[in-house]
C-alpha cells in the first residue's frame, strides 16, 4: 500500500522552511531597524521564525532519509537512487546522490551555521541572519515542487512514482510499488562518499558567513569592523572546503580507475576556483588587520568566493555541464532558478559595494618591495590569476548555452586534453605560490630591508638547495621543471619550518597555524609532482596480444592478462589471479565467490563447503553489494607470497559495462595502484562442443589443458539435494584436475533407475569445464566422461607505481592542521572583544 503520509509531511515542512525563512528575513528587518523599546520583542520573534524553520528543515531531512531507509519505493527519489541490496551507509550516500537530496543537505547546514551564529553574536546578529535567511529561501526553494501554469518552482523529492513517470502499468494499477529501486551510482558505492558531500556542503554553506559578515558591515557602514567576526569564519570554510577537495580527490583516488586523484573535471574545478579566491581573501583579510590596508581587496575576494559558490552550483546543476564533465548533474528545470539565485546575491553585493566605495577606508602608504603587503598582494593576484585560468576554459559550455540562448551560435569547446591543459599553467602557479609562502612568512614576523632579507634567507636557502639536491638525486629527478617543482616545495617546507621554530621557541603554538599550512602546501607541490609525473606502469603486455580492438595501443601495452592460477611475471613481481571473492557481512576477510550460491534473495547466498571457521556448509550469509565482484591478486617475489590485492569490479548495463575500483598496497614511499579493466562473463557461456574421454580408474588424461587423475568410483546411498528411491544405483567418479599450484576435485554421479540413466554433471566455472559421468563400461572397467569446455577465468589488469604519494597526503593533513589552529586563534581574538561589547 502507498504511503502517502511521510511525503506529504516532507512537503508540507518544506513549505513551512519556505515560509519562515521569509518570515525570519522581514523579522530580523525588523529587529534591525526598531528602536530600542521594541528590539527584544522582534528579537525574540526573529529567533523563534528561525527555530520554527530549523524545525521544518531538519524534518524535511527525516522525511525523505524515511523515505530511503524503508524503501518506499512508490517515491521516485527512492527508486532512482536507492534499492534494496543497499547497507545503511551506503542509503546515506543515495540521500544526496540526487540534485534535491544535495540542497537538503546545504540547507540543514545553513540552520547549524545560522542557530550558532545567533548564540555567538550580539550586534551582528540581525543583519547576518537577514542574508541567511533570504539565501534559505533560495535554497529551499529549490525543492518546492510547486508548479503554477506554466511555472515550475523548485523539484519536489516527495513526488510519487506514478506522478513522475508515464509507465502504463500506472494505466492498469495506480497503487503498483515496485519490488525494488534502481540503486546507487556504483562509483558512489564508496565510504568517502558517505563523508566527503557532507564535508564539501558544510564547506559550500560556511562561505555564506563571511559574506553575511560583509553585507552586514556594508548595510551597517561599519565597513571594516566586519573583517574581525569575518575572518575566523573565512578560515573555517576554506579549511572545511579545503578538506572536501582532499576527500573528494582520494575518493576519486580508491574508486575511480583513471589511475590518479585529480582530473581537471569541470565538476572538480567549479569547487577549485572558490576555494582559491577564499584562501586569497584570508591572507587580505589578516592584512588589512596587521596594517589597515587591503580592505577594498577583502570586499571583492569575499564576494567572489561566495558568489563563485553559488556560481559553480549553477554550473553543476544547471545540467550545462553534462556533456562536458562525466559527474555534473541533469537539468531538472531548475536553471533558471539557479540563475535568478546567482544573479539576486551579484547584484545586491555589487550594488552595496559601489554604493560604500567612497566611504572604505584605505591607506595612502605606498607599499614597498619589503614589505609584507606588497608580498600579500603579490600572492593574492596569484591566486586570483590561478582561478582565472581555470574558470575560463571551464565556463565555456555555459557561455555557448547563453550565447544559443540568445539564437546566435557558438562552436566553442573546452580543452581536448584536460589534464595537460590546466597541469601546464597551475604548475607554474603553484611554483610561484610556493615560493611566495618562503618568502613571504619573513616579511610577516619581522620588518625588513636588503641585508635582513638576505640574512633571514640564507640559511632556509643553503638547506633547503642540499635536501633538494639530494632528493634529485636519490630520486632521479632529471626532468627541469620536475626539478624546479622539488627546490621550490623544499624551498617552502624549509623556509616555513623556520619559521614555526621561531615561533615556538619565543610564542605560543596558536600563532602556528600559517606556517603549518605553508609547510603542507610545499609537501603536496612536493607529492603531486613524485605521484603524476613519476608514475611507472608494471604492468607491461608481453604477450603481443590485443586485449581489445576499442581500446588505444597505449591501453593494449600498459595492461596485463591474468589466467586464473597461472603465474605471470610483472616487473619485480610474479603476479597469480586466484578468482572472485565477495564481502560477507560480518567476516572480516573476503569469502571466494565459488563457495557461496545465491539463494535468489537480495544480498542472499548460502554456503556450499565450509570455510575457516567463519561459514559452515549450509550456512546462509548477508552479501555486502552481491553484485561486486573482489578479484584476488597474489603477488611474489622470490617465490614468497608479499602480499595480496582485491580489486573491485561490477557489471553495469546502466553505466555502459564494467565498473572498476582499484586497490592499492601502500608504502611509505609509494602505493602500488591495482585495478581490473577487463574480465570473463562466465554468466552466460558459450560451450564448445562435446569431447569423450574413456578412463580407467588410476588412470592419467587431460581435460583440455589440465592434467586430471581418475582415481575411483563409489557407489552412494545418498545424494544430497536429490532423493534416491530403493533399487537405484548411484555411482560418484573422483576426479583430480591439476591447475598449475591448485588442485580441483570434480565428482560427477551417474544415476540407474528402472533401466533409465540420469547425470548430474559437475561445473567449475574457473577452469572452464563441464564434466559430465556420460557412461559405464564395466566390461572393459572404463568410465566415460564427457568434458565441454568454454572461456577459463581471467582478468586484464592494470598496476602502477604512485612515487611518494603519501607525501602529498600528509601534506593534506598537515595543512588543514594549520587551518585549524588558525581559527582557534582567530575566534578567541573575536570572542574577547565581543565579551568587551566591542562586537
Amino acid at each position: 500500500m502507498i504511503n502517502t503520509f511521510i511525503g506529504n509531511l516532507g512537503h508540507l515542512m518544506t513549505i513551512v522552511a519556505f515560509v519562515s525563512s521569509l518570515v525570519t528575513a522581514f523579522a530580523y528587518y525588523k529587529y534591525f531597524s526598531a528602536n530600542e523599546i521594541e528590539k527584544a520583542s522582534w528579537q525574540k520573534f526573529s529567533r523563534i521564525s528561525f527555530y520554527v524553520h530549523a524545525v521544518a528543515s531538519v524534518l524535511v531531512a527525516f522525511s525523505l532519509f524515511e523515505i530511503i531507509y524503508n524503501h518506499r519505493f512508490e517515491y521516485f527519489y527512492a527508486y532512482s537512487h536507492s534499492s534494496k541490496a543497499l547497507p545503511v551507509h551506503y542509503m546515506i550516500s543515495s540521500f544526496w546522490e540526487g540534485q534535491e537530496g544535495a540542497f537538503i543537505l546545504w540547507i540543514f547546514w545553513n540552520v547549524v551555521l545560522g542557530l550558532f551564529l545567533i548564540h555567538t553574536n550580539k550586534k551582528w546578529e540581525a543583519p547576518v541572519m537577514i542574508v541567511f535567511s533570504l539565501v534559505q529561501a533560495f535554497l529551499v526553494s529549490m525543492i518546492l515542487g510547486v508548479v503554477i501554469g506554466d511555472l515550475k518552482l523548485g523539484s519536489s523529492p516527495f513526488i510519487l512514482l506514478r506522478d513522475a513517470t508515464q509507465a502504463p502499468i500506472f494505466e492498469m494499477n495506480p497503487d503498483f510499488i515496485p519490488e525494488d529501486g534502481t540503486g546507487l551510482n556504483p562509483l558512489l558505492q564508496n565510504i568517502w562518499m558517505v563523508i566527503h558531500p557532507p564535508t564539501l556542503f558544510l564547506g559550500y554553506a560556511s562561505t555564506l558567513v563571511p559574506f553575511a559578515f560583509l553585507i552586514g558591515g556594508l548595510v551597517t557602514k561599519r565597513y571594516s569592523e566586519w573583517i574581525r567576526p569575518a575572518l575566523p569564519w573565512a578560515i573555517f570554510s576554506a579549511m572545511v572546503l579545503g578538506m572536501g577537495i582532499i576527500m573528494g580527490a582520494y575518493w576519486a583516488y580508491v574508486t575511480l580507475n583513471f589511475g590518479g586523484y585529480w582530473n581537471w573535471d569541470p565538476v572538480e574545478n567549479a569547487v577549485y576556483v572558490p576555494w582559491l579566491i577564499l584562501v586569497a581573501s584570508i591572507h587580505t583579510m589578516i592584512t588589512f588587520k596587521k596594517s589597515a590596508t587591503a580592505l577594498k581587496t577583502s570586499i571583492v575576494l569575499v564576494i567572489l568566493s561566495f558568489i563563485l559558490v553559488l556560481y559553480a552550483t549553477f554550473l553543476v546543476r544547471s545540467g550545462v555541464l553534462g556533456d562536458a564533465s562525466v559527474h555534473s548533474f541533469t537539468d531538472l528545470g531548475l536553471s533558471g532558478q539557479l540563475l535568478i539565485y546567482l544573479l539576486f546575491f551579484l547584484f545586491i553585493s555589487v550594488f552595496l559595494t559601489i554604493r560604500a566605495w567612497k566611504h572604505i577606508p584605505t591607506s595612502e602608504k605606498e607599499a614597498s618591495v619589503y614589505s609584507r603587503e606588497f608580498w600579500v598582494f603579490i600572492g593574492a593576484t596569484t591566486l586570483g590569476l590561478m582561478g582565472f585560468q581555470v574558470i575560463l576554459p571551464t565556463s565555456i559550455p555555459a557561455w555557448n548555452a547563453l550565447v544559443e540562448s540568445f539564437g546566435g551560435i557558438s562552436n566553442m569547446a573546452p580543452p581536448a586534453d584536460q589534464v595537460e591543459f590546466y597541469t601546464k599553467f597551475q604548475l607554474w602557479f603553484g611554483v610561484a605560490i610556493a615560493l611566495l609562502t618562503a618568502v613571504g612568512q619573513f616579511f610577516w614576523w619581522q620588518k625588513m630591508d636588503k641585508k635582513a632579507l638576505k640574512d633571514a634567507l640564507l640559511t632556509p636557502y643553503i638547506i633547503s638547495v642540499v635536501i633538494a639536491a639530494l632528493v634529485i638525486v636519490l630520486a632521479k629527478v632529471y626532468d627541469w621543471k620536475y626539478m624546479v617543482i622539488v627546490v621550490a616545495g623544499t624551498f617552502t617546507v624549509v623556509a616555513n619550518a623556520v619559521i614555526l621554530f621561531k615561533i615556538l621557541k619565543k610564542s605560543t603554538f596558536k600563532l602556528a597555524g600559517g606556517s603549518l599550512a605553508h609547510i603542507g602546501l610545499g609537501m603536496i607541490l612536493i607529492g603531486i609532482m613524485f605521484s603524476s609525473g613519476y608514475s611507472d606502469t608494471i604492468s607491461i603486455n608481453m604477450s603481443g596480444l590485443t586485449y581489445s580492438n576499442s581500446w588505444e595501443d597505449e591501453l593494449n601495452k600498459e595492461h596485463v592478462l591474468l589466467w586464473i592460477n597461472k603465474p605471470t611475471q610483472m616487473k619485480d613481481y610474479t603476479v597469480i589471479y586466484r578468482g572472485r571473492q565477495k564481502k560477507v557481512v560480518g567476516i572480516p576477510e573476503y569469502v571466494p565467490a565459488k563457495i557461496l550460491e545465491s539463494t535468489g534473495n537480495v544480498n542472499e547466498a548460502i554456503a556450499l563447503e565450509d570455510y575457516k571457521d567463519f561459514i559452515k556448509k549450509g550456512d546462509k550469509v548477508n552479501l555486502v553489494l552481491e553484485e561486486n565482484d573482489y578479484f584476488k591478486i597474489d603477488y611474489y617475489q622470490n617465490e614468497v607470497l608479499k602480499f595480496s590485492l582485491s580489486p573491485m569490479s561490477q557489471f553495469n548495463q546502466n553505466m555502459g559495462g564494467l565498473i572498476s575500483s582499484p586497490d592499492s598496497k601502500i608504502y611509505f614511499d609509494r602505493d602500488l595502484y591495482t585495478y581490473v579493466a577487463a574480465m570473463n562473463d562466465y554468466e552466460d557461456p558459450e560451450w564448445k562442443d562435446d569431447q569423450f574421454h574413456e578412463v580407467s580408474p588410476g588412470e592419467q588424461f587431460h581435460i583440455a589443458d589440465y592434467v586430471t587423475y581418475f582415481d575411483g568410483a563409489e557407489v552412494l546411498n545418498q545424494i544430497e539435494g536429490y532423493a534416491l528411491q530403493e533399487g537405484d544405483v548411484a555411482v560418484k567418479a573422483k576426479l583430480r584436475v591439476l591447475d598449475y599450484d591448485v588442485e580441483k576435485k570434480l565428482e560427477p554421479t551417474f544415476i540407474i533407475r528402472n533401466n533409465q540413466v540420469g547425470k548430474l554433471p559437475v561445473v567449475d566455472n574457473e577452469l572452464g569445464i563441464k564434466v559430465t559421468l556420460d557412461n559405464i563400461l564395466p566390461e572393459q572397467n572404463k568410465f566415460v566422461f564427457k568434458v565441454n569446455q568454454y572461456q577459463k577465468d581471467y582478468v586484464v589488469m592494470k598496476a602502477i607505481v604512485k612515487p611518494y604519494i603519501n607525501v602529498l597526503w600528509i601534506g593534506s593533513i598537515i595543512m588543514l592542521i594549520g587551518f585549524t589552529v588558525a581559527i582557534f586563534r582567530r575566534f578567541d581574538e573575536f570572542k574577547k572583544m565581543r565579551d568587551k561589547g566591542m562586537e
